[in-house]
């Protein structure tokens, strides 16, 4: 019985097609057709000399400086793509979508700086092509200060404020980049604006005052995001979670010279208060502000604030309202003009023992509303939280998505 020896058939060579900016990645495909010829009874199998070309991509992104700051785009040569997966280094992945004529593949979010990724798409056939690469470190970085901490409880008037290290162009990409989720549907709009400082900064305001116990989470998704000339690109993402307290709130009468507390509607204290001294500088501010924080002891010193040497000592139960300098706390050398006289150099002052009592009770994102006369206006919006001195449309307007408001 003779042998018949078969003769491998040579393998393929797949030609790389270079093309500009871009990355052509081929998959080599095993031919599954018969070998053989079929023999005298016929029962072999016909070869029908047809093998599917390789599959080919191409992504605009490749090599190992890539300039980061744009979605990631995949596009096969011939067929659909059926799925693309494009991941990090630490294992993240960056989602896109397929387009409807299933030719491309685009990412949701922009490639980020300082990143490698890895490229796998496959094809209706379940055909497979990938490839690498990584962008370059960002040539500037923009960050962002949050004013409320993970975890906090804050009290039904505390806005989401966001502000920029660097200048913020883009406005409209990065705030598309700003979610705000809430247990409760709390409706609201991002509002853009400047912040004391000067920098950029954007507030996310509810509609109303928050509801107490509402659970609120702010996703920040803003790695690989170009803030535009001047400001440079994020770097990472940021997010927070906080709870909605007690309703509480605070209102200063310069009139009556008494400052009341109410909790869910109904007064629980009322104290004699001397406010700024009406007539000049010296003022307080009057309007919806929100108590920014509890700050203690604290050194006061006029000179900071542009009043010269009035005054320059220790205060206690400090509770901030503006980044100007105007506090609620106590102001025991000033006891005779409690409930009588607005005499303060514009912040509002009471005993000891009324100061301790109500620093103990409030609490950080607390509303205080100043009415009545003396006043020297209302603060500029970014110093401090000043949103709630607006109408809900004007404050929509402010967002760069043509004010259109956000549900979380």
């Amino acid at each position: 019985m003779s042998r018949t020896r078969r003769t491998a058939l040579p393998r393929r060579r797949v030609r790389q097609v270079a093309l500009a900016g871009t990355a052509l990645l081929a998959a080599a495909l095993t031919a599954c057709s018969g070998g053989a010829d079929a023999g005298a009874d016929g029962g072999g199998a016909k070869a029908d000399g047809k093998n599917k070309p390789a599959m080919a991509v191409s992504v605009n992104m490749t090599g190992d400086q890539v300039k980061a700051g744009e979605p990631v785009k995949v596009t096969i040569a011939d067929g659909k793509l059926a799925q693309v997966k494009v991941t990090d280094g630490k294992g993240g992945e960056l989602a896109g979508q397929i387009a409807a004529d299933g030719k491309t593949w685009t990412s949701g979010r922009n490639a980020a700086p300082n990143t490698d990724y890895k490229v796998e798409a496959q094809n209706t056939d379940s055909q497979n092509a990938g490839t690498q690469f990584k962008t370059s470190a960002a040539d500037k970085v923009n960050k962002v200060s949050i004013n409320i901490s993970k975890g906090s409880t804050v009290g039904v008037a505390m806005p989401v404020s966001l502000v920029f290290d660097n200048p913020v162009k883009n406005k409209a990409e990065v705030e598309k980049q700003l979610k705000v989720t809430t247990s409760n549907n709390t409706e609201g709009s991002w509002g853009w604006f400047k912040d004391y400082s000067g920098n950029d900064r954007v507030d996310w305001r509810p509609k109303d005052y928050w509801k107490s116990g509402t659970d609120v989470k702010v996703e920040m998704n803003l790695n690989g995001v170009d803030s535009g000339a001047g400001g440079g690109l994020f770097a990472r993402d940021y997010s927070t979670e906080f709870k909605i307290g007690k309703d509480r709130r605070m209102e200063v009468s310069l009139d009556t010279k008494k400052m009341s507390v109410t909790e869910d509607g109904q007064v629980v204290k009322t104290v004699p208060v001397s406010a700024g001294t009406p007539g000049g500088q010296k003022a307080s501010w009057s309007g919806k502000m929100v108590l920014m924080a509890k700050e203690g002891t604290i050194r006061m010193d006029s000179q900071t604030v542009g009043l010269g040497d009035a005054y320059d000592k220790m205060v206690d139960y400090s509770m901030r309202l503006t980044w100007s300098g105007m506090y609620v706390h106590a102001a025991p050398w000033n006891s005779a003009n409690f409930g009588s006289a607005n005499t303060s150099s514009g912040c509002v002052g009471m005993s000891d023992a009324n100061a301790k009592s109500v620093y103990e009770q409030v609490q950080a994102g607390d509303p205080l509303e100043v009415v009545g006369s003396g006043s020297k206006g209302k603060a500029d919006l970014g110093n401090g939280y000043g949103e709630w001195n607006l109408s809900w449309d004007a404050w929509k307007a402010k967002s760069a998505l043509a004010g259109a408001a956000q549900n979380g």
